[in-house]
């Protein structure tokens, strides 16, 4: 991790004046969007959200073995030794889409950025997802900036996620002053502003990049072109593999990359986007993989931290055999239908769509079995499983964040106000010289009676900083 401290924030304004001069940011950036009735983008905090030393040396861990894991995905996938769960990751994908995962010449391609969704438990940190399209990146760097002028120090440092943003795009081609055009598509529209931001950033720091519609990129049989003429050396794709068909010139733009015509991360590899990666690291059946591929320092560290996850197959378990590491009121089980019934208590559960569907990122599509009726969840559970020979969906545990005070700005009022939220990390960790840097962290806080923590008008986002327990313990 490269960080501008590791002491405490020194603020040099008030509370309020820091959250007038971070909206301030928000709105000058392009990204403070009001909707129609005028409702915020999310709440602003007066300060970071603060990580002790020993939580920031967690993260810093965490970065390397996360990037072992998609390079061994990536091998487990390509070289085929388990064909069983190479059919779980290509279920539901088009034929094109898995020749072109398995072509040669991005063989060893992962994606440059890597975000994990970590909740904040009294056990430590548990990741419950893995994401390598993520948002975030352009509202981190506009946010570390803003805190950062107010006289706070962060995690990533001031620019972090600018710059190893310019530093992925760099090593991508091997090219000092490459063209890179962000790729937004519709599915992908409500982060448009925040990439346009980020390209604007990265053109000030000397990268010329530009935000575009896949319906502005100009094809010719010598590469891809943006509508200012420049050719373009890497596309920075974000938009969903799912969604292909719906993306204009999608066709021309994939041609382009198996052609070497242009670079193009995160890669086109449907297998690195699924959430069922976390069961199959779980899975007995492939430990002695694991521990090959990631050694055994790292396989212990994902299994701890990695919530456990199992994936909603609808075939019958052999009468000798059992779902491996699942227990249902306290006994295995051997069909996935008798998690329809329990009480609320046994329902604390969490259904979500792996991949490769509209509903598989966010929180669109989870189902949370404790704030179901018996009859809804009974009905999300049959629903899971019918879908699994086209869209798998995957189960986890339940885990109860840890409940922390947290201010938050009352624009309305102009005051600061606190309350009672539960805590996301969001760390953002970019891929260069086959290193894991940590850029940025974003915390995104929710209300203590939310059962899902993401980016709402009332949740609270900011970036973290160190606390000073260190320095303090040797000035005392």
């Amino acid at each position: 991790m490269r960080t501008d401290a590791a002491s405490a924030p020194h603020p040099t304004k008030t509370h309020l004046q820091t959250c007038r001069a971070v909206r301030d940011a928000l709105v000058n950036g392009g990204l403070w969007q009001k909707d129609p009735t005028g409702i915020r983008t999310h709440l602003i905090s007066p300060e970071p959200f603060c990580l002790t030393p020993d939580q920031v040396a967690q993260l810093e861990a965490l970065g390397p073995a996360l990037l072992a894991f998609y390079k061994a995905a990536n091998t487990l996938y390509l070289r085929g030794d388990y064909p069983w769960a190479i059919d779980y990751l290509d279920i539901g994908k088009p034929d094109d889409l898995i020749r072109h995962a398995r072509m040669n010449y991005h063989k060893r391609a992962i994606p440059l950025v890597i975000r994990p969704d970590i909740l904040l438990t009294e056990h430590g940190f548990v990741i419950t997802e893995l994401d390598s399209v993520p948002g975030g990146i352009g509202h981190l760097d506009c946010l570390s900036a803003a805190y950062e002028r107010e006289g706070y120090r962060l995690v990533g440092g001031v620019r972090g996620m600018r710059e190893g943003f310019a530093a992925i795009i760099r090593e991508v081609t091997n090219k000092e002053d490459p063209v890179c055009a962000i790729i937004v598509s519709d599915e992908s529209e409500d982060y448009r502003p925040e990439m346009t931001y980020l390209a604007a950033e990265l053109r000030t720091a000397g990268l010329e990049a530009y935000t575009i519609h896949p319906r502005e990129v100009r094809f010719t049989e010598d590469g891809l072109y943006l509508p200012n003429g420049s050719r373009v050396d890497v596309v920075y794709r974000f938009f969903e593999l799912f969604d292909l068909l719906n993306i204009p010139k999608s066709e021309l733009i994939a041609y382009a990359a198996k052609k070497r015509l242009v670079a193009v991360t995160p890669p086109y590899k449907h297998f690195l986007e699924e959430k069922l990666l976390l069961a199959l690291l779980h899975n007995e059946s492939l430990a002695s993989f694991w521990q090959d591929h990631l050694g055994s320092d790292y396989y212990e560290l994902l299994r701890c931290t990695l919530s456990p996850t199992w994936i909603l197959d609808n075939r019958p378990v052999p009468p000798h055999a059992e779902i491996s590491g699942f227990r249902w009121k306290g006994s295995p089980i051997r069909d996935w239908r008798v998690i329809a019934s329990g009480s609320q208590k046994e329902r604390r559960l969490v259904l979500k769509p792996s991949g490769f569907s509209p509903l598989a990122w966010g929180s669109r599509g989870v189902k949370v079995g404790h704030d179901l009726s018996q009859d809804e969840w009974a009905k999300a559970v049959f629903e899971a499983l019918d879908c699994f020979d086209s869209s798998p969906y995957v189960l986890q545990p339940f885990h109860d964040s840890l409940i922390q005070n947290v201010c938050y700005y009352e624009e309305s009022a102009d005051s600061v106000s606190s309350a009672d939220f539960r805590v996301r990390l969001c760390p953002y960790y970019y891929v260069i010289e086959d290193q894991a840097i940590l850029g940025g962290v974003l915390a995104t806080a929710c209300y203590k009676e939310k059962k899902l923590i993401h980016g709402m008008s009332d949740a609270v986002m900011m970036p973290c900083s160190v606390s000073d327990i260190e320095e303090k313990s040797r000035s005392g």
